[in-house]
């Protein structure tokens, strides 16, 4: 087998597992590893093990150290990128943890830190669904609802490195209360954490679901994505409702942002999306088009699901160290 001249390794750190790839010069992946994460002990053990892991894609991929360009991580929550520090990421416990630092100390190579749905859109944005776009927007739907933003071919990230927080685009003023403590947020309508609290009112007022049965027998506390599928599956009732409400608020939030921001492309992503492909987002597209302020053809703006499924954030990743390396 022939070694690559180079090699990059995409790290996508999430809160219950993390997956590392490797791939050569071309993009072509050499090698894939999944671990668990372990939350408790500190960052540092955390770091340790991703450390470790990367290591081990090394291993796996056949490539020395000494031929890795870098290493780029997409963690959760916002990212001081010039230095590389968590600031905070709530699902790990974690606030201003000096990632890119500790992790280069480990590791001995350039390391990159950036926010895990950006380097989702990044992916996708060059190998993937949004492939030839010069502007897109990124809509990635799970516990919560994160967004990203690519202009002129390249991630916006704002003056002050907010840009994209599109989860919290109020739809409905008087609406539920969110995690980020404003009312109506998109978020708080339409993410997986408040289908499942709409679920169990539903439930609870006398509705008859399966949801909690599949859940009792996947041994699950949340309703994850797989768990809307297989209720979707079974024709539930109180699914099929919730999860046509939730597509409803996400057809009026793309088409906000393409009314505010003229994309070519919006891309969904996140585990339901991923699942489901267009049988989550057609409807959400219908729905978009009839909200376009200025499209003599509506479908000319793609709305797709995502193509590059779990190795998406770590593709953008490697994406987004590649264009730091070359600048």
């Amino acid at each position: 087998m022939t070694r690559p001249a180079v090699c990059y390794v995409g790290v996508d750190l999430g809160g219950t597992s993390l997956r590392a790839l490797a791939v050569d010069g071309e993009n072509k992946i050499l090698a894939v590893k999944k671990v668990r994460t372990l939350r408790g002990g500190g960052p540092g053990r955390l770091i340790n093990r991703i450390a470790t892991l990367v290591e081990a894609t090394l291993r796996d991929a056949g490539v020395s150290r000494s031929r890795v360009r870098a290493v780029s991580v997409g963690a959760p929550g916002p990212i001081d990128r010039v230095r590389g520090i968590v600031e905070e990421a709530p699902n790990l416990g974690w606030k201003r943890v000096p990632l890119r630092a500790e992790l280069r100390q480990l590791l001995r190579v350039p390391v990159f830190v950036e926010n895990d749905v950006n380097v989702g859109l990044m992916g996708e944005h060059a190998l993937g669904a949004g492939r030839g776009a010069r502007n897109a927007v990124g809509i990635f739907v799970g516990t919560g609802i994160g967004g990203a933003l690519i202009f002129d071919g390249k991630l916006y990230e704002g003056s002050l490195g907010g840009a994209g927080e599109i989860g919290h685009t109020v739809l409905a003023i008087n609406g539920p209360l969110c995690g980020c403590g404003h009312r109506g947020c998109v978020e708080a309508l339409a993410s997986r954490t408040a289908m499942e609290r709409d679920v169990r009112a539903a439930i609870k007022s006398g509705r008859k679901s399966n949801v909690l049965k599949i859940m009792k027998k996947k041994k699950k506390e949340r309703m994850t994505s797989s768990i809307i599928v297989s209720a979707l599956k079974k024709n539930d009732a109180v699914m099929q409702d919730v999860m046509k409400r939730a597509q409803f608020y996400l057809g009026i939030l793309a088409a906000n942002a393409v009314n505010l921001l003229d994309p070519e492309c919006v891309v969904f992503g996140g585990g339901i999306a991923e699942r489901m492909k267009d049988d989550f987002v057609g409807p959400i597209r219908e729905t978009a088009y009839q909200y376009f302020l200025r499209r003599p053809d509506p479908k000319g703006v793609k709305i797709v699901s995502g193509q590059l499924g779990d190795n998406a954030g770590a593709l953008g990743a490697i994406v987004l160290a590649r264009q730091r390396l070359e600048a």
